[in-house]
Order: C-alpha cells, then structure tokens, then sequence
C-alpha cells in the first residue's frame, strides 16, 4: 500500500456514493503477470533455484555447521512481480515438509515469501518448473514467481526492517514452526541447545499456537543469521514489545525519572479545542503526565461532596490511556511527543455500588452538561467505561433506560435549546470475568455467553470491546508454567458479545481495541491478569508510591478509542460527529487472528460473519486509515440530510425521499486497468432518535425514529433500472420484502447482517472495469415512530447521514487520488460556470 499522507477528499455537493461488489465475484482468480516466454521464464528461475541452493551448503560449510546440525534444509526467498499477485499457497506442500514459512509485502507492491524446503526435498521445486516449462496451465504459481534468492535473516525480519539489530544485541522473538504433533518442550529444548552453544541469552519461557511457538532471544543480526543457519525452524523474527512490568518493577524513584523524561518531551503547542470527557471515579490531575492535558477547571463532579479527586483507582489510569493511547511507547521513545487533545474529567461515582440503575441515564446526561457548560466550543470524545453487569433488562439487546438516554443524549433529541447538539460517545462492552471463563470451560465460549452489558446497546454510541496483541510474560518464576489464553491478535478473553442477541438488534461492540490477555497454570489449574499482559497508564496515588499502574479489559480499549476520536476531531474539526463515527468504524479491519479462529479455514457462509461481527465487532479501527488517503486508496466523505417521511394534508404520512449519489470513479482508468483487482469499502452513519417511552422500546421498529440503507448498482444495471429496484425496497419494515432481488452475495458482511442499528457498513472486492459501472449509490428510509406516531408530529423531520466511500487497490502505482480529485474539481468549474452564464442572461 502506497503512504498514506493525503487529505481525505470531502465532496461537499449532494453527492455521488457507490457501494461495490459484484454479481459474480467468483471469477476473477488473481492479478498475476503475463510470461512472453514459459520456456526463457522456467530456465531462468531454475538458474535463481540452484544458485541460491548452492549459496546455502556453502554457507553452512563456511559456519562450520556439523552434521549435528538441526537445520535439515534450506531457506529460500520467494518474491513476486511488483503490482501483481503470488501464488503462495502453491508454494507449500505439508505432506513433504515444504513450508510457507511467511508471507510479507513491501511498499512497492511486491509480495515475498520465506519456504523451507527440506534437503530431500530439493526436486519437489524443480519438478514445478519443469512441468510449467512443458505443460501448458500446469504450475500456475512458477509463472507468478519473479525471483528466488536464499532466504537471509531480512527475509525473516516482521516489522521495519529499520529495526534489524545491526550491531547491538536486543530481545527478539523467534517464532519457530512445530509440526501438529511434534512436542512443544522438546522443540524448544532443540533450538535453546543452538542458543547456548553459540552463547546467545535467550529467555526460559514459550507460548504455544498452532503449528508456532515463541521463544526469546537476545541477539545482533549476526547472532540471528547463525541461529537461521543451523535450526530449520525459524518462520519470523520481531522484535520484542517492552512489557509493562519493565515500568512496573521500577522503583518509585526509577519510575519518577522516566515520568519525568517524558513530561519534558511533551509537546502541547498545537494542542486544540478538542477533548476526552471522562466519565468516571474522577482524575488525579496533579500527575506529572497529567497535569499538562487536566486542567483543574476542566475537573468536575455531579455530587459535590465527593469531590473530583479519583475515588475508585480508575478514571487516573483511564486518563493515562486517554492521553497517550500507549504510554509505553512514548515511555521508551526519546522523540518529542505532540499532544493534540486535552482531557476533561466529569466525577460519576466513587466505586461501581454507589448510584442507583435508574439514575444512570439522568447522571450520564448531567455530567456531559457540567463539561459542555464550563467549555461550550469544545469539540469532545465522551468516554465512558463504566456499564451494569448486572442490569435487571434481559440480555438479549433490547434498550434500556440507561442505554435509550445516551442514544437521545448522542442524537440531541427533545434538547429544546440545541436540538441539533449531537455528540461523539464512546461506551464499554463490559468484562468477561475469570469466574465465567472457568464455569464454561474455556473463554470462548464465556465470551459468547456473556452479553455486552447496559448501556452499551446503545444504538448510537460506539460501544468497544478488546482484542490483545499482549502475550510476553517477562518475570521468569511464572514464564514457565503459565502460558497466555489468546494468540495475539485475536479477541480478548476479557471481551463480551452480542451473539445470542435477537438478529434485529445492532451490531455489538462496534470495534475492539487492546484489552489485554490472561495467563493459565494447567498443572495449579489456575488463571493470573499478570502486569505484562495488561497496558502501562499513570497511577493515581502517585505522591505516595509508584508512577506508573496498569489497566486492561474493556476500560483501556474504550480508553484508546476515545484517543483515536480526539486525533480524529484534531484533524477534521469541521466534521459532523456522525461521520468521524464512520470513519472510526470505516477504518477498521478484522486481524488474521480473528478470522482464522471465527471464520475458520474453508469458504465463510453469512452466518461466520455475524459470529465475527458480534463478537468482534468491525474489527481493529486504525488512525492512519480513518484521516488519511493513499494514492491508490481514497477515502471520500458525503455529509447530507435526508427527509424521509411526509405528512400531507389529512393523510397518514408515508415515505417521502430517497437520495442518489453519483460517485466521482476515475472511469477511463478503472477500465484502463481492465481485471485489476479493486477494493471498495462503503460506511453509512446517522443518528436515530430513541422512541419516547418504555412501551416502544420491546419493539425493534418502534425504537428507532427512522432507519437508513444503501445499496450500490449492480455492474450490469443502468441507473434507471437501479433506481427502479431500489423504489420497491422502501417498504413499510423489513420483513416486507416482497420479491424484490437484493443481491446479497455481492457483499462480504452481507444486507442481513449489516442493516441494523444506526451505522452500515460492509466491502466489495472485484475488478476496476466492474467498479466503474458500478457508480451509483441510494440511501433510502425505512420506518420507524416518526411515522408510526402521529401524534408526537415529528413525520416531516430531517436525519442527517454520513457516507464514507474507500475505493482501493493493490497497485501501488495507480493515482486514483489525483484522478478522483481532479474530476471532482473539474466538475464544481463547469457548474460555476453555468451559473455565472444563467445569472448573466
């Protein structure tokens, strides 16, 4: 993917919107590159294959590598042509012990490969290029093969490879292949055996996935590259995550140095009118780390005689993660850090027990008044990680109290003074415990079993649930005999679900952020929330002890979201808090962790993801991604209002408009790319006012005030005939659907799983020459109590909406920006224009 450092492009016409995805997406096998000569194609890289074989044995010989050695084989880098595609699943057979050890992309669009294969295995790669030299069709993957090299320690290297220790020894981590059935121990035993006989220091402890497990060392390149030579198991070198317990074990005065090290590299110069509201147990602003960002007349509280100080040891660490996201790569940097946002603390409660269920919703809604009165311009991230475990409300999304005021709080409804004060709001999914975990047997199943908590159904909050990249346990008396629950990347332990919700509910959580993992003893059956796996944040009682604390679980995702809203409103203040909603949600991307444990290795079905969704929400949601564009990935903003109900006369309202955006596709260059694989993303965001009044809120097209859809023609299908289609999709509720054709197996998440709640959003993979006929989008109405509920007169109301359009490919040297820009610039000339020539006649 080309850099992203772009401004993302706002058309501010009642714009074009297109949503993507083919009828047929089955067809297109992959953007693989055209070979003049099979025969000339095949010698040469048969030529690569035994010069780099040959590289290899006089290597070992050259390292004095005995025949003791475990290193059976020989490492091989496999690249593809720049721009297209490689065929990395022909590269491995397991039966013969060839292994596809990784697979990385550069930033010029070129796909490489790391294979082991074994020494006996020498003809397993040469028979593929003998028979794609003879047989046509034969060996397709030779053809998408570019060249073969051996296979050094850069080949391996995960991350920049800026990184690489050239010099100086750091602790890595060595991922090592295990065969299925091989032991864990003895594998392990096998390569510390190499670490010692080459005096490299490496760690007692490994964490064990499938088919990997992860080891530690502390090595230089050349250390690395000896390691490489004599074990034929290393599939990925990183370098290792400084865990938080580096911080934590410091003394008080260590920790003091290193918060004060980090005050004086604190940039708030360009700090804006933009904020994180907490609402919490309260902040202790006299933190070195905090005061900068909390000012006291940003402290508050909505029972004065509580005060504002943090009264339950956890708004200060909330604060901590608020402020810096990471605080232990700011801690380790020596960079100076530049702080965008500043905090606010609103005081909600002391501990969990001190405020009465039906007060939440009153409480959330002053305390959000005490900050917008003391600072009314500021543009703000509400943060609120604080939920009701155990709410009396049946878990099955229904909304609450609790749930429907932060929904009426976020939308600005029956606000008589502002009615149009609409907010960003951030809410918890809520914990998963240990207990659970150990009364269902494994957390998978505790996480499914355990409902995102009230008020996190809220429809228009942007309800957070946690994954972990965290799996290092440092302190050696426990690194043998715990190992972590979760492979990083996937979901947190900690996390919650919606999945035994009722389908018409919404999507819950919205995305997830770090929540930390969970360690098990198997032989004391026993579970421990080590300081490793959790995030470093400032501690509250600083003035007498240690600087520095943890925090994990849903607390530090919600945290960590409402950072990436801050940065977000920094960046794009202008921006409806709709649409930096969507492109928090738009942003988001599921990790391989995640889809390979959900979805699993075959053909996913609609159903795989709605478990994904609902437990895993959008997925991973990435700053760079949701305020930048690359040129060959542009993002494109549409704000526009909609009314979607009409009273006239006596009538009974019914449905009034729908509206059509013609998206600005560079269309002479997506046909010009012809089968070039494309990537369209398409994310619609509004606000549903709640239905007043209990009654309504048991029935799911009584709650909201109005729903919004899209859909995108398809590639065959003219505009009139498109908007003929979609005119019968404006129906009374959903269950209506008549016979109209909704071409559902044109999109990944699919219509059934993305249209509900309040925020829609789902992908399109297929050619640049489908994508360019495919430049239509709608968004329409459904029902809902404005026009059900004649009586509250609210049938003629308006409902803004935010489009996010991401129009993508792998090409890294296409500019579709430039393109998309200056079409768009093109087009506001010509209307000028004509409007000059209209008012002068």
């Amino acid at each position: 993917m080309s850099q992203r450092n772009l401004v993302n492009i706002h058309i501010n016409e009642k714009a074009e919107s297109k949503d993507y995805k083919p009828v047929n997406n089955r067809g297109s096998e992959g953007n693989f590159p055209i070979r003049k000569s099979r025969s000339r194609h095949a010698s040469n890289l048969q030529k690569q294959f035994d010069k780099a074989w040959e590289l290899a044995i006089k290597q070992k010989e050259q390292k004095n590598v005995v025949s003791a050695s475990t290193n059976n084989g020989v490492y091989l880098q496999i690249k593809g042509k720049e721009g297209h595609d490689l065929l990395t699943k022909s590269l491995e057979n397991v039966a013969q012990h060839v292994r596809l050890y990784n697979v990385q992309e550069d930033g010029n669009g070129v796909t490489s490969s790391t294979v082991f294969i074994p020494n006996d295995k020498k003809n397993f790669f040469l028979k593929k290029i003998n028979k794609y030299k003879e047989t046509e069709n034969k060996e397709k993957v030779i053809g998408t093969i570019e060249s073969i090299n051996l296979a050094l320690v850069e080949a391996l290297w995960i991350g920049s490879k800026s990184s690489t220790p050239v010099k100086v020894p750091i602790w890595c981590e060595i991922w090592l292949m295990a065969e299925v059935k091989e032991d864990s121990n003895a594998v392990v035993e096998e390569f510390f055996s190499i670490c010692k006989k080459n005096r490299i220091p490496y760690k007692e402890q490994k964490i064990v996935f499938p088919e990997r497990i992860v080891v530690g060392v502390k090595a230089n390149k050349k250390q690395l590259s000896k390691l490489q030579i004599e074990s034929s198991r290393i599939t990925e070198i990183r370098k290792m995550a400084t865990p938080a317990s580096f911080f934590i074990e410091l003394s008080q005065s260590e920790q003091r140095e290193w918060a004060k090290d980090l005050e004086k590299r604190l940039d708030i110069s360009k700090m804006s009118n933009t904020s994180v509201c907490l609402l919490d147990t309260g902040v202790n602003n006299g933190h070195p780390l905090l005061a900068p960002v909390l000012k006291d007349k940003d402290m508050h509280t909505v029972d004065p005689e509580k005060g504002t100080h943090d009264g339950g040891d956890h708004g200060t660490r909330m604060a901590g993660i608020a402020a810096y996201f990471s605080l232990e790569d700011k801690l380790e940097t020596i960079d100076t850090i530049e702080i965008y946002h500043f905090l606010e603390s609103v005081k909600i409660m002391n501990g969990g027990r001190d405020n009465e269920q039906e007060l939440y919703g009153y409480i959330t809604a002053n305390a959000i008044s005490l900050a917008e009165i003391e600072n009314p311009d500021t543009i703000r991230s509400i943060c609120m990680a604080i939920t009701a475990p155990d709410s009396d409300i049946e878990k099955d999304g229904r909304p609450s109290s609790w749930s429907g005021a932060i929904d009426a709080i976020i939308s600005g409804a029956y606000e008589s003074e502002e009615p149009d004060n609409k907010r960003l709001m951030f809410v918890s999914a809520g914990n998963t415990s240990v207990p659970e975990i150990i009364e269902a047997g494994d957390y998978e199943t505790a996480v499914i079993n355990h409902s995102v908590e009230d008020p996190g159904q809220a429809w228009n909050a942007i309800t957070v649930g946690a994954y972990t990249d965290k799996f290092e346990i440092s302190n050696p008396d426990y690194s043998e005999d715990f190992e972590v629950v979760v492979e990083p990347g996937s979901y947190s332990p900690f996390t919650s679900s919606s999945l035994d919700w009722n389908k018409k509910w919404p999507v819950k959580p919205d995305i997830v952020l770090e929540g930390g993992n969970l360690a098990y003893d198997e032989s004391s059956d026993f579970y421990s929330e080590f300081e490793d796996l959790q995030l470093l944040t400032t501690n509250k009682d600083f003035m007498l002890g240690k600087s520095f604390d943890t925090i994990n679980m849903t607390s530090s995702a919600t945290a960590q979201a409402a950072w990436l809203g801050a940065n977000i409103q920094h960046h794009y203040p202008e921006l409806w808090p709709e649409t930096v909603r969507a492109l928090i949600i738009h942003s988001a991307e599921w990790t391989d962790a995640m889809k390979r444990n959900i979805l699993g290795t075959g053909k996913p079905k609609r159903n795989d993801y709605r478990k994904l969704l609902r437990i895993c929400g959008y997925g991973v949601p990435n700053l760079d991604r949701a305020i930048w564009s690359a040129e060959n990935s542009v993002n494109l903003i549409i704000e526009d209002e909609l009314q979607p109900f009409i009273k006239n006369g006596s009538g009974s309202p019914t449905s009034n408009e729908m509206h059509i955006h013609e998206l600005p596709w560079p269309n002479d260059l997506l046909l010009e790319l012809g089968d070039v694989n494309v990537r369209m993303k398409v994310t619609l965001s509004y606000y549903i006012e709640p239905g007043p009044g209990e009654i309504g809120w048991k029935d799911k097209y009584r709650y909201p005030s109005c729903g919004l859809l899209f859909d995108v023609n398809n590639p065959t299908e003219d505009k009139e005939n498109f908007l003929k289609r979609i005119n019968k999709a404006i129906r009374e509720n959903e269950d209506d659907k008549g016979d109209v054709k909704n071409d559902s197996d044109r999109w990944v998440v699919g219509i059934d799983n993305r249209n509900v709640g309040s925020i829609h959003s789902d992908i399109w993979e297929g050619t640049a020459s489908q994508l360019s006929q495919s430049n239509y989008i709608i968004v329409y109405p459904t029902t809902g109590w404005w026009k059900t509920r004649t009586n509250l007169k609210r049938y003629n109301s308006k409902v803004r909406y935010s489009l996010v359009v991401t129009i993508e490919t792998p090409e890294n040297d296409i500019d579709l920006y430039t393109t998309i820009k200056t079409k768009i610039e093109n087009k506001v000339t010509v209307k000028t224009e004509i409007k000059a020539l209209k008012n002068k006649y």
